[in-house]
């Protein structure tokens, strides 16, 4: 029976061994798949504060993209536009339906006051442009940037142009000591309606 005893005894390491290896084993893959996901939230988490970080630095005109939507802007809409235009070679007219979007209703109420104003810096701003001038997108949104500038002129803000005559939007400078965020008080201009004929 001794002999019996020492063969046991032999082949019980082996299977101790070959179980601790397998508890190695699955040991190593656990971590290693805990280790993944640990790294991979990791990089989602960084890819999501960088794209935090750029969403911070981005311009100010780009600001009515990203709205925060627990605040609701103020939309001061104004009469329609029916404006000759500076066509030389036939008789051309526009009709514009102008919207003024403001952060808030007090700004809101602030333009309501300067109507007559705003208006008259809009009308003859457009009875100087050309056909040409606003049918493609690019003279759309010159004009948008052009009376976002004016309408801050109406309000007695003097907005520096650049090169380009758009807004600058760093260096709107105040009248009479009025503190100007960016180029005035309106934030967007949007167009309702836009007729050339």
């Amino acid at each position: 029976m001794s002999t019996a005893t020492a063969a046991d005894a032999g082949a019980a390491p082996k299977k101790g061994k070959k179980k601790l290896l397998v508890i190695l084993i699955a040991a190593v893959v656990v971590l290693a798949a805990g280790g993944g996901g640990v790294l991979f939230m990791m990089k989602q988490k960084s890819a999501a504060a960088a794209a935090a970080d750029d969403e911070e630095a981005a311009p100010a005109q780009h600001a009515s993209s990203k709205r925060d939507t627990k605040v609701a802007p103020t939309f001061v809409p104004l009469d329609m536009f029916t404006v000759n235009l500076a066509d030389r070679e036939a008789e051309r007219y526009a009709q514009v339906g102008i919207t003024l979007e403001v952060a808030d209703a007090k700004q809101g109420d602030m333009l309501k006051n300067f109507m007559p104003a705003i208006r008259n810096n809009i009308l003859l701003l457009i009875a100087h442009k050309s056909a040409a001038d606003l049918l493609g997108r690019e003279g759309k949104d010159k004009l948008a940037r052009e009376v976002q500038r004016e309408t801050a002129r109406a309000l007695g803000y003097e907005i520096e142009a650049d090169d380009a005559g758009d807004v600058a939007d760093a260096e709107a400078k105040p009248k009479k000591k009025k503190r100007v965020a960016d180029a005035g008080p309106v934030t967007a201009v949007h167009f309702s309606n836009f007729i050339i004929q």
